[in-house]
């Protein structure tokens, strides 16, 4: 029986659990009857048509405590990219070369671990590989803050940033609460057509803490005056209001409230920054208050020091599970995760063909959010609170967390 062997790439946005996906995709293949090696393609699908793999088996077996320390590691150990594929009857070129380097590897089956942008090379591969007969199997394994994939509860990765997004609100409130002064104080999170993160701030809210005290999200046309509003109501009531943003926040005609001019990345996506800035600015001048806005930009993304257990968890079952999918058979899908209960909180792996969710996008439903556009229903908290759940294990040396080690991504700074 000629050697079987997998390859795994990660792409996109990083987080605080993508690599614990990657840690269960090496673990799966290093029990498997039917696999061999794990090959790691540094930045994302480029590592394939650039060469620039590593042998993760033998990495793993070197050191199996690596396998832990992996699991708790923020952002990609392989790297990543925002590559686009061309549409192969344009351009089958990359292709051609990236199917040989499975034959070359004796590659069975491939796993790109990312968001929505990589579902859409997953998907490309998937539609190319079955034109030409290829007997890989090609699956994507979730991950993205924004919480955003379709025909998945939620996404790894965002359990962990929403925990930061709580705390560090619950923390915002501490600061500002000392001050006996009227104060505004706006928070921008990332979701550019999501708000699930800028929800998760209402997380913070407990016994004696009610901020944030306005919550606006993208699913919900965004009116500066009736903003002003909302908040002059506030400090009529109190001295300090808190306010949480989504980044992609627009109005009724769908243009971005933001004080940058806007960019768009490979995929057509616009690069956003500038919200909180905006209204700070608008408060500022409009209500003559103390305000300062917080932009938390790539801070949500990778604090594992904060990472919720319960995320990371399921993150490595997810790339366990895409191994075990794998030796059966399944192709051109992506593994999900079906909510059983809230509570007590259960959840069950399936999979889901790709074509059902390359280039879609899941919103926060808008009955899960109060009529008024400023705040968010009970729902909605419901959903969120079990995904922030329990505490990581990690190793600390000089008062400072001990990751896995990322020198063999220098050379490609």
């Amino acid at each position: 029986m000629s050697q079987k062997n997998c390859m795994v790439a990660q792409s996109g946005g990083p987080t605080a659990a993508i690599n614990a996906s990657l840690a269960g995709v090496i673990d799966g293949v290093m029990k498997s009857k039917i696999y061999d090696t794990v090959y790691g393609s540094l930045n994302g699908i480029t590592g394939i048509l650039n060469n620039d793999l590593m042998n993760l088996s033998a990495l793993m077996e070197k050191n199996p405590e690596y396998l832990h320390r992996l699991t708790v590691t923020p952002a990609m150990f392989l790297g990543s990219c925002r590559y686009k594929l061309p549409d192969y009857l344009d351009d089958d070129s990359s292709y051609v070369y990236i199917f040989k380097q499975f034959a070359d590897y004796d590659i069975e089956a491939f796993f790109y671990i990312g968001g929505n942008d990589s579902m859409d090379t997953v998907l490309k591969l998937s539609e190319y590989g079955k034109r030409i007969g290829s007997p890989v199997r090609i699956i994507g394994i979730p991950k993205t803050i924004d919480n955003d994939l379709c025909e998945t509860d939620h996404t790894p990765g965002f359990g962990s940033a929403a925990k930061y997004i709580a705390s560090s609100l619950l923390e915002i409130s501490h600061d500002t609460f000392i001050y006996a002064v009227k104060s505004v104080t706006i928070v921008e999170i990332m979701g550019r057509d999501a708000g699930w993160l800028t929800a998760a701030a209402a997380l913070a809210r407990n016994e004696y803490n009610t901020a944030p005290h306005l919550i606006y999200l993208p699913e919900v046309p965004f009116d500066k005056e009736d903003f002003l509003l909302d908040v002059k109501r506030l400090l009529f009531e109190q001295n300090n209001v808190i306010v949480a943003v989504s980044e992609g926040i627009r109005d009724a005609s769908g243009n971005y409230i933001s004080a940058s001019e806007q960019s768009v990345d490979t995929f057509g996506h616009s690069q956003l920054s500038g919200a909180g800035k905006t209204l700070e600015f608008l408060v500022k001048e409009k209500l003559g208050v103390k305000v300062r806005s917080v932009e938390v930009n790539v801070l949500q993304r990778c604090a594992a020091h904060l990472a919720s257990k319960t995320d990371l968890e399921e993150a490595f079952a997810l790339g366990k599970k895409a191994v075990a999918l794998s030796e059966e058979g399944v192709t051109a899908s992506m593994v999900t995760m079906n909510r059983i209960s809230d509570a007590p909180y259960q959840i069950e792996y399936g999979y889901t063909e790709i074509k059902h969710i390359a280039n879609e996008a899941k919103s926060v439903p808008t009955e899960w959010i109060n009529d008024a556009g400023n705040d968010i229903n009970q729902p909605l908290i419901d959903y969120l609170t079990p995904l922030i759940q329990g505490e990581v294990d990690i190793t600390y040396e000089n008062g400072i967390p001990v990751y896995m080690n990322v020198s063999h991504l220098a050379k490609h700074q």
